[in-house]
């Protein structure tokens, strides 16, 4: 279904009925990305997917998508939907959009879990390389793309999961250049919102993966201990819905039916 919002359409999906869990994708991913697990999630619940902003049938608004500008986008659908409260989930990137939604509308939420996420900012190194990332994409787009989703995977799922590594670059690829400029630039800009995601009301996860390259769990862990945080592990890498999936849905739904 497609949203108009400052006059670029915004596409998302609703399946099931009952209380509402948003479901936000991460970077160089689209709200396809949740298709095997939409079925069990939507027994008995709303299950709402967004494309972000320059992602998935999205388009794009500029050439910064700043997580607040990404989290505006998922409002506006929400209002649309007039839901009043929600359960979210969001990987990678869409986590930092969810917690930027916390910062901007605190009472939407009954619960957030940031899969293969983080509460923290960039590190000036983390920065410095999608710097460079962007200057590559001008002229090395796909190559860039294949190389740097290669590396969202433990090495030895990208064997192990095959179809799935190849059908998630297959959308990884589709990403118009624009939006991973954009969101690039966007994730640089983003502030450490450990504070607004302790604030929220209700059931707080944060699910990591101990191969994952990207988010390092023994960095964020000390920084939720004796909160109201949860922390769940799963054993492989970034990529928990492929590479964990039957144990991230087993995990996500008692994180919804609690």
């Amino acid at each position: 279904m497609i949203l108009k919002h400052k006059n670029i359409a915004i596409n998302y999906s609703v399946e099931g009925e009952g209380e509402a869990i948003v479901l936000l994708h991460g970077f160089l991913e689209n709200l396809e990305m949740w298709n095997d697990l939409i079925p069990e999630l939507s027994k008995n619940h709303q299950v709402i997917c967004i494309d972000l902003l320059g992602h998935g049938k999205t388009e794009s608004l500029g050439y910064v998508h700043t997580m607040e500008v990404m989290a505006e986008a998922v409002f506006a659908v929400l209002q649309h939907l007039k839901i009043e409260t929600a359960k979210f989930v969001g990987h990678s990137m869409g986590g930092y959009v969810a917690l930027a939604l916390a910062d901007q509308q605190p009472q939407l939420f009954e619960g957030l879990c940031l899969m293969n996420s983080t509460f923290e900012a960039d590190t000036e190194e983390r920065k410095v390389l999608r710097t460079r990332a962007n200057e590559m994409a001008k002229t090395n787009y796909k190559n860039l793309i294949r190389m740097s989703f290669a590396n969202l995977f433990a090495p030895e799922s990208k064997v192990k999961f095959k179809d799935a590594f190849d059908a998630a670059l297959k959308l990884a690829l589709k990403t118009p250049l624009q939006g991973y400029i954009a969101a690039q630039e966007g994730m640089k800009q983003r502030p450490n919102r450990l504070k607004a995601f302790k604030a929220i009301k209700g059931q707080k996860l944060i699910v990591t993966g101990k191969k994952d390259s990207l988010i390092n769990p023994k960095t964020l862990i000390p920084k939720i201990e004796n909160t109201s945080i949860e922390h769940k592990e799963v054993s492989e890498g970034h990529m928990s819905h492929i590479e964990n999936k039957s144990e991230l849905t087993y995990i996500l739904k008692h994180f919804i039916e609690k």
